[in-house]
Parts: C-alpha cells; sequence; structure tokens
C-alpha cells in the first residue's frame, strides 16, 4: 500500500471498547489536518472531496483507517467508494462504519455473515454548558427524566452518550433500512460503568426493524472523547 502522509503519520490495529467482536477489525489513527499537503489525496490513490481543508483531512485520516481495516479483515486493500446518500459503500460481503472527530479517525468493518451492520461514532466530551443547550434537542422525554435524576457533573457525559449512541445506532440500522430516522425516534433505555449499553427503536423502519425492537451497544471514554459502537449480528437480522 501506499505510504501514509505526514497529516495521518500511523494507523493503529486495536479494539478500544469494553467488549471485542467477534471477526471485526477496528484501526483509527490520530491526525493533524493543518499538515495536509495538496498531493496527499493523489499520492494515496484518492479523489479528494469538496470542503475546507479540515474537513478534507478528517476524510482522508478515516478512509485511511477504513482501508487498513479491510485489508486487515482479508481484502484488498481498497477505500470505499461513497454512495449517492453519502455513505460509504463497503465491499459486497462487508459492513462497516467510518468516524472522525477533533483530531482522531476510526473505521470498524466486519463480514456479513458475522455482522448485518456496525455503526461506530466518537464524540468530544460536552460541555456542561453545551450539553444542557442540546438535551432537548438529542433526548426523549423519558430520557429527560432520567437525565434529572443523574448528579449534576455526569449529565454533561450522558449527554454526550445518548447523542454518540444514537449516531452509531443510526450508521449501523440504515443500511439495511434504507430510511432515515433522527434522535427522537430511538432511546437509551440502561447503561453501565463498564460500558454497556441498550437502546430501543420508536418507530417502524422496515418489518424487521419495528417500534419496540431492543438493540445492544457499548462505548468507551479515553482522552476526552466518548466511543461508541452499535453491532448487529447477523442472526438478528
Amino acid at each position: 500500500m501506499n505510504a501514509l502522509p505526514a497529516c495521518c503519520p500511523a494507523l493503529l490495529d486495536h479494539w478500544p471498547l469494553p467488549v471485542p467482536l467477534p471477526g471485526a477489525r477496528l484501526v483509527s489513527a490520530t491526525f493533524d489536518a493543518e499538515l495536509l499537503a495538496p498531493s496527499d489525496f493523489a499520492d494515496c490513490g484518492l479523489a479528494a472531496p469538496k470542503g475546507a481543508g479540515k474537513r478534507q483531512g478528517e476524510f482522508l485520516a478515516g478512509r485511511l483507517c477504513a482501508r487498513e481495516a479491510l485489508h486487515l479483515l482479508g481484502q484488498p486493500p481498497q477505500f470505499p467508494a461513497i454512495g449517492a446518500d453519502r455513505a460509504p459503500q463497503w465491499p459486497a460481503g462487508v459492513c462497516g462504519s467510518i468516524t472522525h472527530s477533533h483530531g482522531w479517525a476510526a473505521a470498524v468493518v466486519g463480514q456479513r455473515q458475522d455482522w448485518a451492520g456496525l455503526g461506530l461514532d466518537v464524540e468530544r466530551l460536552l460541555s456542561t454548558e453545551r450539553a444542557a443547550r442540546l438535551a432537548g434537542e438529542i433526548l426523549t422525554a423519558n430520557e429527560l427524566q432520567r437525565l434529572q435524576r443523574q448528579p449534576a457533573e455526569q449529565q454533561a457525559q450522558l449527554v454526550t452518550l445518548t447523542f454518540s449512541l444514537k449516531e452509531s445506532l443510526f450508521k449501523a440500522l440504515y443500511p439495511l433500512v434504507l430510511k432515515r430516522f433522527y434522535f427522537e425516534h430511538a432511546e437509551l433505555l440502561e447503561w453501565s460503568a463498564d460500558g454497556q449499553a441498550r437502546l430501543r427503536l420508536l418507530l417502524d423502519l422496515s418489518p424487521t426493524w419495528r417500534t419496540g425492537c431492543e438493540l445492544s451497544g457499548q462505548f468507551s471514554l479515553f482522552d476526552g472523547r466518548l466511543l461508541s459502537l452499535v453491532g448487529i449480528p447477523t442472526a438478528d437480522a
């Protein structure tokens, strides 16, 4: 494979979440979008997206992680294409997800014989003030009630967790249902200190994925970030 650019000098094959998913591979990278060179996309064999340098740096780092994760999964080294809906298009027999935020990117991939959907999301932990402003947009009425029962110093983390898990849920389910849904259409039921979580759908997305369906998620905290993952086993889909 091509050498890595200075803006994204190393890729890490690891599992920074509490429960490994059998057969899945996760690759992450730290990156500095300010070091992105005009020739980096061409040197990597990837078309540059539209947008400012920050957006382009995130895109390149995420795609580099995805290419390496696919290689580790036994696929030919390749970048996932971009679909008409802007979602990554994975090779036949593979599902995956890409995420990036504030200098950190990652991709997770798995074989469809094992995983029907994978959703990965990373977020910077929200400040207390920003979490209070966004809570009403992200949380359902039941979630808001549970939020108020939490100690004040933990509420911002819970809002971040709810946001991230719902993003991961969307990424895992959208390729299966091809129907957009939003924060009010899912509910975080429970979470634990060891990084386990449970979500429930609040609308019908398909004959398989209907109101009341529950899905498992997991999360971890590191370096002021929250990483979440929702994996849908093929047997459940």
